[in-house]
């Protein structure tokens, strides 16, 4: 049930913790969606919440519901101002090198019939850019923090598989696949006007804990999870 999974709640919107393996939208092979449940999630209200942005299917933690159409639309505002607040962790198959940077590389789609449609380094594609932070090395993976910029279908997903040359664990698109997939949306905040911010923080995942990582390790509840998001551009469906 995703009122179980509740983060935060007002009159404006939701955050739940959206599990791996639940896709945002109902897809072609028809399973279960968080579409499919928004009537849960209700709390009194009439209308069913809407999804302000996208987590992959295989991605977990923070995802934005709007209570109403004008907060929809208010948010989605702050979404294309780059004002957003992000925070992922990931474990990666290897070690990258250095201990944390920028990834500036900007993403374009391609499609072949073998292999269906996938997001790929191109110069000519759009801005994305990633700040990453590693946390912590172990038997040949590495804990890292990524703190997106923009906010491109993705992103992560690739700035590690390309940017840094070593793919997420489990990513069944830009890396090996054979287990879930190790990334994690842990910290969402949006800035509101004479308000307090819509600001969730998600625990790190038991699949994480099963890997040989700590929630204290991933630094889930730092002092300061806020991050300059000064480049600002419009938002795609899903940036982890």
């Amino acid at each position: 049930m995703l009122t179980d999974l509740v983060l935060f709640i007002d009159g404006e919107a939701i955050i739940i913790d959206k599990p791996s393996g639940l896709p945002v939208d109902r897809p072609r092979d028809r399973s279960r969606s968080v579409e499919d449940m928004l009537g849960d999630l209700t709390f009194g209200f009439m209308r069913e919440p809407l999804p302000v942005h996208r987590l992959d299917r295989d991605t977990s933690g923070c995802l934005l519901l709007a209570r109403n159409p004008k907060a929809h639309k208010k948010f989605q505002q702050v979404f294309e101002a780059g004002q957003v607040s992000k925070r992922y962790v990931a474990v990666l198959d290897g070690i990258p090198e250095g201990e944390g940077g920028m990834i500036d590389l900007p993403l374009g789609k391609v499609s072949t019939r073998e292999e269906g449609w996938r997001m790929v380094g191109d110069p000519q594609g759009k801005s994305a850019v990633t700040r990453w932070e590693k946390l912590t090395e172990r038997d040949g993976g590495a804990l890292v923090a990524f703190y997106p910029e923009t906010g491109r279908t993705h992103q992560i997903r690739v700035h590690a598989a390309e940017g840094l040359g070593v793919p997420v664990v489990g990513d069944p698109v830009y890396g090996r696949g054979g287990r879930p997939m190790l990334l994690h949306s842990a910290f969402l905040s949006l800035p509101r006007a004479g308000k307090p911010p819509v600001e969730a923080i998600s625990p790190l995942p038991r699949r994480f804990i099963e890997a040989g990582f700590t929630e204290e390790e991933a630094k889930i509840f730092p002092a300061e999870d806020a991050v300059d998001t000064s480049a600002p551009a419009a938002p795609e469906p899903s940036d982890g």
